[in-house]
């Protein structure tokens, strides 16, 4: 096997070289192998269409006039098979025009006869060059989609599973869709995930929190608008719809959104054409819009604060992300991504967390959500000391509210499992009904025969 190439790290590039000249294909390949290059040679088109099918090739090098198939035609054939082939002509002086189409059909480019050695391998660096930058932007774009898939969404709770399924079922479909939860549940979080698993993803994703953006300024950041529409626009500037073209418009807490600006906002759900400030033309986008909220919109259409028609027509799918207190078993696995994040780049110490510490998280009412949970494990990494995460690494208000210990904390700190829980609580239900199956299944929200199911699973007394 020939050495790496002089000018690329990693794996050998592989050449297809096509050429019907046995001098030329000679020349080809030992001036290429001298660059480290790996080279086989084919005499005609149809041979090169074989060979390129059966194997890994980096660069093609075709001669343009050559039997059975000319050199446009195998180029025109070996795109149809692969969209990214890279291919190279080689020409004679009074064939241009024939190149030039060829580079049409989808050649990267096309040198002359006679060419010098270095003219050649110039332009076989700039083509295989060109190829690595394609394959590393298609890396980066496949590890941001992979980062904001919903797979990468830390849950498994029954919520987050339905959840997961329901991103799964919607990430392609072109209907609006309104996200609802507390602040820090991971709206945002969510929309990406709908952007990335869609076939929108390589279009671009543009988030705006509408509450962050003064009444005056929202309008001309969603719409854009024309020189001359107002005393400081010099020039026109498109708006967030024009950015998000081909891709997806975030907006986040779309209930602070003026009413005079839902108006406007309808008009564009619903014709998809936006018309810039102080313009009399309207432009056609397309756009899916996702939209999200931490109040209850329904209470805002009551109150006259939110357009009923414009609350219908962003509610065609509706995703509820269910607050962290009523997800606790997602804690301890949120708890070390976050451990994770915060300690491996900082180099940091802590690998994890006692179960003292583990139970006062587990038991907090988490009022600013994920959001607020990895904000206090970054603290509690930053300023830990030991290995893992202890209670006196946490703020001062978790410490104080373990004065009156829950009961879930007390079953952490002795060590009990999910089964333990189970069985335990059945047995407090029970006692607290006086034995009588029926309250109790109603009382744990299972049906008669579950509960007797576990009743037999855990040998009570049926």
């Amino acid at each position: 096997m020939n050495a790496a190439p002089k000018n690329f790290a990693g794996a050998t590039q592989r050449i297809l070289i096509v050429e019907d000249d046995r001098e030329m294909s000679r020349f080809l390949t030992e001036l290429l192998a001298e660059e480290g290059y790996q080279t086989k040679v084919v005499d005609d088109g149809p041979s090169a269409l074989e060979s390129y099918q059966q194997g890994a090739f980096d660069l093609v090098i075709t001669d343009l006039m050559m039997p059975r198939m000319k050199g446009t035609e195998l180029i025109r054939r070996l795109k149809e098979a692969d969209a990214h082939a890279l291919i190279l002509l080689i020409t004679a002086f009074g064939t241009i025009d024939s190149a030039v189409e060829a580079i049409h059909t989808g050649a990267f480019h096309y040198i002359t006869k006679p060419f010098r050695s270095d003219e050649l391998l110039i332009h076989v660096r700039r083509a295989l060059e060109q190829r690595q930058m394609r394959q590393e932007i298609d890396r980066l774009r496949s590890a941001a989609r992979r980062q904001h898939s919903y797979k990468n969404i830390i849950g498994r709770s029954e919520s987050m599973k339905t959840l997961f399924a329901t991103i799964a079922h919607i990430s392609d479909l072109p209907s609006n869709v309104l996200i609802l939860g507390e602040s820090g549940t991971g709206k945002e979080m969510v929309a990406r995930a709908l952007h990335a698993d869609s076939s929108r993803s390589a279009g671009p994703f543009i988030a705006v929190n509408c509450a962050a953006i003064p009444e005056t300024l929202l309008e001309s950041e969603m719409f854009g608008y024309v020189r001359g529409a107002f005393t400081d626009a010099r020039k026109d500037r498109p708006g967030l719809f024009h950015e998000a073209n081909g891709g997806v418009l975030f907006l986040d807490e779309i209930g602070e959104m003026p009413l005079t600006l839902q108006a406007k906002l309808l008009r564009v759900v619903e014709d998809r054409q936006v018309k810039p400030l102080g313009s009399n033309q309207s432009e056609t986008v397309d756009v899916r819009l996702l939209t999200a909220s931490n109040r209850d919109l329904e209470e805002l259409v009551e109150a006259g604060r939110f357009r009923r028609d414009l609350y219908y027509r962003l509610n065609v799918i509706r995703l509820d992300l269910p607050p962290l207190r009523e997800r606790r078993e997602d804690i301890p696995l949120l708890i070390d991504h976050f451990i994770q994040k915060f300690a491996q780049p900082n180099r940091h110490v802590v690998s994890g967390i006692d179960k003292d510490a583990l139970a006062l998280l587990i038991n907090h009412r988490w009022p600013g959500n994920v959001r607020e949970l990895e904000h206090t494990v970054e603290r509690a990494v930053m300023l830990g000391r030991n290995s893992t995460i202890v209670a006196q690494d946490l703020p001062a208000n978790f410490i104080a509210s373990d004065q009156r210990k829950l009961p879930l904390a007390e079953a952490v700190s002795r060590g009990y499992t999910l089964r333990d829980l189970e069985r335990e609580y059945i047995e407090c239900i029970l006692d607290s009904v006086g034995g009588n199956k029926s309250e109790a299944a109603k009382a744990l929200g299972v049906d008669r025969t579950t509960l007797y199911r576990k009743l037999e699973e855990f040998k009570f007394k049926v």
